[in-house]
């Protein structure tokens, strides 16, 4: 019999995950998919997502997709394995595509959003990072600076040091930084993000704004391909996942 594929759309808090990546003796968000995907089909089910995200790190729009043999209805499929999944993981939607689709080789774009709360409120805890220092920042200039990243550069700086991957080329096409009452809100989207980037994006552009830099600091941490050098990474509970595109 043929497999099927089908593509799932997926939310999660992730602040009680040790990322979206399966790893042996922590609970992660694709083991639980993957645990009740077992037992609805009744057969041991692999899911391949778009990409990782680390501990702590939420998702509005995770995509990933698995092959069966079965002919599944969307809605009651759906219906059923957010019964089983716990409250904190959600299935936006399921349905059948190419086989030859791809969640992870496929996509052509990721988009991610990160919040910093002005003021302490417990409800805002787990979904972005208080920082009491946002009156002394001018978040106007640094979105302004922030478009010098734009483009495909090596992000070797602003990715974790022990990044998997030997090809540290991004192609950043989008970012924005704006302010609300409660927020400043970060925006970030690309071809593909490296392991660690969009905080440690985040962080070093506090730190420029911090210490008054000029727009020349960004492109010196980016040149001098060392992580070192860049900013500290941001916490990982005001991130989000936001959208991957095909």
């Amino acid at each position: 019999m043929n497999q099927k594929n089908y593509k799932l759309e997926i939310q999660y808090d992730g602040t009680d995950y040790a990322g979206w990546q399966f790893q042996p003796n922590v609970v992660s968000v694709q083991q639980k998919i993957e645990e009740c995907l077992s037992k609805i089909l009744n057969k041991d089910t692999t899911i391949i997502g778009s990409g990782r995200t680390d501990s702590g790190v939420h998702a509005f729009g995770q995509v990933a997709n698995f092959n069966t043999e079965k002919e599944l209805d969307n809605f009651k499929f759906t219906y059923a394995l957010n019964g089983l999944l716990p409250d904190d993981i959600s299935i936006k939607n399921l349905k059948e595509v190419n086989p030859e689709f791809h969640s992870r080789f496929d996509a052509t774009r990721r988009s991610y959003y990160y919040f910093i709360s002005k003021y302490k409120n417990p409800f805002y805890k787990k979904y972005s990072y208080f920082f009491k220092g946002w009156r002394n920042y001018d978040f106007w200039r640094m979105n302004k600076t922030a478009k010098i990243l734009l483009g495909e550069k090596d992000f070797t700086s602003l990715a974790k040091k022990k990044t998997e991957v030997k090809n540290k080329v991004c192609d950043l096409r989008e970012i924005q930084i704006r302010e609300t009452k409660n927020f400043v809100i970060f925006y970030v989207e690309a071809n593909r993000f490296l392991h660690g980037m969009v905080r440690a994006t985040v962080g070093t552009l506090l730190e420029s704004a911090k210490h008054d830099y000029s727009p020349d600091y960004l492109l010196d941490v980016l040149k001098a391909q060392n992580r070192d050098v860049a900013g500290r990474a941001v916490p990982a509970e005001g991130l989000f996942l936001y959208k991957v595109k095909y």
